[in-house]
């Protein structure tokens, strides 16, 4: 199932807008802050998905009853680009765990390659929220996602910031049973595998490397 976050009027739009933006690209600290706080409003919508328990708390006058996620997390990071959305993530779920997967896109054949790969102990037992700013050819995101039922993993959603529908429909025709939550939904990829209209190489920006 796919979710995009801005069909409904937020904030959201206004951090969308910035990090599109080559004058706010100019200054990788904005970028990342902008990216961090994008990450932040992903993980409140997502939080309405979640599994959910009734705790009590004492309070100065009585005992109060509150709803708090029942869901263990994992937030995985498809590296590098994946980075920039762990901090905004934990700043909701502090008690997360965090995992990293390593990949980096063939430029000619634009198929994702692993060279890494670190998950928290017992990862088949937990929901992971994958992180990673671009959603293009879904081919990075699929592997990922791969990766962890490999482990045993079977609670999985997929977040973006910008997704393309080819890479949408990929991850959707591929992994059916993964929620996709992205941002916004752009109109397609050029020939090199970019998102248009997008913001360019999500990483780059992000650890001005360009």
């Amino acid at each position: 199932m796919l979710y995009v976050l801005d069909k409904q009027n937020s904030v959201l739009g206004n951090f969308i807008k910035e990090i599109r933006s080559v004058e706010v690209q100019n200054d990788p600290l904005r970028f990342r802050k902008n990216i961090e706080r994008i990450a932040q409003v992903m993980c409140y919508e997502i939080s309405k998905t979640l599994n959910y328990k009734t705790e009590s708390v004492k309070t100065p006058l009585g005992v109060a009853p509150t709803n708090v996620v029942a869901d263990k997390i994992v937030v995985a990071s498809i590296l590098r680009a994946g980075l920039g959305m762990v901090n905004g993530m934990l700043s909701l779920v502090p008690s997360a765990k965090v995992g990293h997967i390593g990949m980096y896109r063939d430029e000619e054949t634009f198929e994702p390659q692993e060279y890494y790969c670190k998950l928290p102990d017992k990862i088949e037992e937990k929901l992971v929220l994958i992180v990673d700013p671009m959603l293009a050819t879904g081919g990075s995101a699929c592997d990922a996602i791969t990766r962890l039922k490999d482990r045993g993993c079977k609670n999985i959603k997929f977040m973006a910031v910008i997704g393309a529908p080819e890479g949408v429909s990929k991850v959707a025709e591929t992994h059916p049973d993964v929620q996709i939550f992205v941002s916004t939904l752009d109109r397609c990829l050029n020939e090199n595998g970019y998102i248009l209209p997008g913001l360019g190489d999500a990483g780059d920006r992000l650890f001005g490397t360009k």
